[in-house]
């Protein structure tokens, strides 16, 4: 009516979730760089040709296993790697003990109170997608490392992890929010951003480093 102020709906609260650790109980990328070995011994082979190389360049780089992904994606497009993908997230989702289920529910919970859910992850985002896709959660937003094509296969373009994820999700056009769930030091910056910081199942030594880091306590949560 005329004369009357509109009112602007109310943002909703920004909440953060690590995947590894946290939605899943192992790294799911390895698993899959894994099974790519397991799947080619040629590729293992080229590991041995190679790994003279890799130890001497390891103490300066200390990133030995981004060649090692490197050579799991050799001679993979982007079609190629889609459709890989989509096959392992369709097993994996079966595979009993590999998924988190309480991390699932909370997540679940968030959405179900109007809260913008976002999986903030190291973890692939193809990879992750499909996934999320598989359990049923394709609506969840998703911030994560991701590929790019080169001369000979896929090779990464961007790994989220530790600083990282708060210039993703800068990118991403989300300055700031209220809880982040973490399991790691590598997930310190995003826990140190957040109102209200979430551990997931943390030792008693891990926990106190994070409070340590952040400069005040932590929530503490046990998920299986």
């Amino acid at each position: 009516m005329e004369g009357q102020e509109t009112q602007a709906a109310p943002v909703p609260a920004v909440v953060l979730f690590d995947f590894d650790g946290v939605l899943t109980h192992a790294d799911t990328f390895e698993l899959f760089v894994r099974e790519r070995y397991d799947r080619a011994s040629w590729r293992k082979l080229l590991v041995l040709l190679a790994l003279p190389w890799l130890l001497l360049s390891w103490p300066f780089t200390r990133r030995l296993r981004l060649p090692l992904v490197h050579i799991a994606l050799l001679g993979v497009g982007q079609a190629g790697y889609r459709a890989a993908v989509d096959d392992f997230a369709a097993r994996l989702v079966r595979r009993p003990g590999h998924f988190c289920r309480d991390g699932i529910r909370a997540l679940r919970r968030h959405q179900a109170a109007g809260e913008r859910v976002i999986v903030v992850t190291g973890c692939e985002h193809t990879l992750v997608e499909s996934l999320l896709g598989q359990l049923g959660l394709g609506g969840v937003e998703l911030v994560a490392s991701q590929l790019k094509p080169g001369p000979l296969g896929l090779r990464m373009a961007r790994h989220t992890v530790g600083a990282g994820k708060l210039k993703a999700l800068g990118a991403h056009g989300v300055p700031a929010w209220r809880r982040a769930y973490g399991d790691s030091l590598h997930d310190l910056h995003m826990l140190k951003a957040a109102a209200e910081p979430v551990l997931v199942n943390g030792n008693p030594k891990l926990c106190k480093r994070v409070e340590q880091a952040l400069g005040r306590p932590v929530e503490r949560v046990a998920w299986h």
